[in-house]
């Protein structure tokens, strides 16, 4: 049994939502924030900016669903598949439909919540990746053509398996790329073993998002675990190594690790989207650029810090603070920027509201909230 299952196996799961609203009524910052007091004057700014915006209209590029299938799957518990259910993961008709409507999300891009089937062995792993894909194109998207677009969820302990149902997704039902979730069986995309994936992708040209995923059980043991059961009652190790902290500093650490070991000079037009406003990047980009650029460049095609101009995405999700995404804007072009939710694990209409009252020109907000998507994934509103 794995450490996060035996220590959560008998427990009821708090969850991120539970976890988030707790930190708030405590007054700790959970990513969610704004200025205690602002003046007079700047609120009126902000009043005057999101009015001029109400019409603004949005893409959101990582928006999670499942299935009973799926949460059986990836649940730790009984109690942990209630509460999957409770936040309306698996919901895709009028629920969905209606907080999209309340919100001003015109369109939702589908992403199977984390890990997907990607640890799913053999032919059972590509039978169910098929089967989560096909699900989606003959439910939501039909019954909501506009509303509802998706990434391929892909069966990657078989990368050439992996490689063709991207494919057929792409071609046949209109994906518009794929999403994994962390290290795939203790690999991440660097490994040789994933390169017919990100050939396949590279062809079809569309985007691989990187989500993350729990850390493998040595990664956790050593990093997250504690000796001290007082501190797993409210599951403090299952949430540092995932949404507290652990999931944005391994997606930062896969994408450095892509450059660093020539993922883009094998595969100089593949393009990768991350989430949660740059998973650090924006802090950390000068002393990674800074100290990368000297140690690769011998080895790689371009300066390091290219790389992130040429060949990464970066979107908004669950991450609604001006300071942040005006940090990112510091370091990463405004039409390299997507916005996204992380519906239902963050309110679709806090992020649609945020974002309308962010002091940005109005061109910049249009590329944000829906043009590079479109431009990106060859969609219209």
């Amino acid at each position: 049994m794995k450490p996060i299952e035996k220590n959560l196996k008998s427990l009821v799961v708090m969850g991120r939502r539970n976890f988030l609203s707790r930190a708030a009524a405590l007054g700790v910052s959970a990513g969610l924030s704004a200025p205690a007091i602002i003046s007079r004057a700047a609120a009126q700014d902000i009043s005057d900016i999101s009015l001029r915006d109400q019409d603004l209209p949005f893409i959101g590029t990582e928006e999670t669903f499942s299935t009973p299938e799926l949460m059986v799957l990836n649940s730790i518990n009984e109690d942990h598949i209630l509460y999957l259910k409770d936040t309306g993961l698996a919901e895709l008709g009028p629920r969905r439909i209606g907080a999209m409507n309340e919100a001003g999300l015109n369109v939702q891009i589908l992403s199977a919540h984390t890990p997907g089937v990607q640890n799913v062995l053999g032919q059972e792993g590509i039978d169910f990746a098929y089967r989560l894909n096909k699900q989606l194109v003959d439910g939501p998207m039909a019954t909501y053509p506009g509303r509802f677009e998706a990434f391929a969820t892909l069966p990657l302990q078989n990368p050439e398996a992996a490689a063709d149902e991207l494919e057929r997704a792409v071609r046949e039902d209109g994906f518009l790329g794929a999403l994994t979730n962390g290290h795939i069986g203790k690999k991440f995309l660097d490994h040789p073993d994933f390169e017919p994936v990100l050939a396949r992708a590279e062809a079809l040209n569309v985007p691989i998002y990187l989500h993350p995923g729990y850390p493998a059980d040595e990664v956790f043991q050593i990093y997250y675990s504690t000796t001290r059961p007082e501190y797993k009652k409210e599951y403090q190790d299952y949430i540092f190594s995932g949404s507290g902290y652990g999931w944005h500093q391994e997606v930062l650490t896969q994408c450095i690790r892509m450059i660093t070991y020539g993922v883009f000079d094998r595969f100089p037009k593949l393009q990768i989207i991350i989430g949660h406003m740059g998973e650090g990047l924006p802090f950390y980009y000068e002393r990674v650029v800074g100290d990368m650029s000297d140690s690769t460049q011998n080895s790689l095609n371009k300066p390091f810090g290219q790389y992130f101009h040429d060949n990464f995405w970066f979107t908004t999700s669950a991450f609604f603070q001006d300071e942040l995404l005006h940090l990112l804007l510091q370091y990463i072009s405004v039409d390299r920027v997507m916005f996204a939710t992380d519906y239902p694990f963050a309110d679709m209409k806090e992020g649609t509201n945020w974002f309308r009252a962010v002091n940005l020109p109005r061109e910049d907000k249009e590329m944000i909230a829906f043009r590079n998507a479109e431009k990106l994934f060859g969609i219209k509103i």
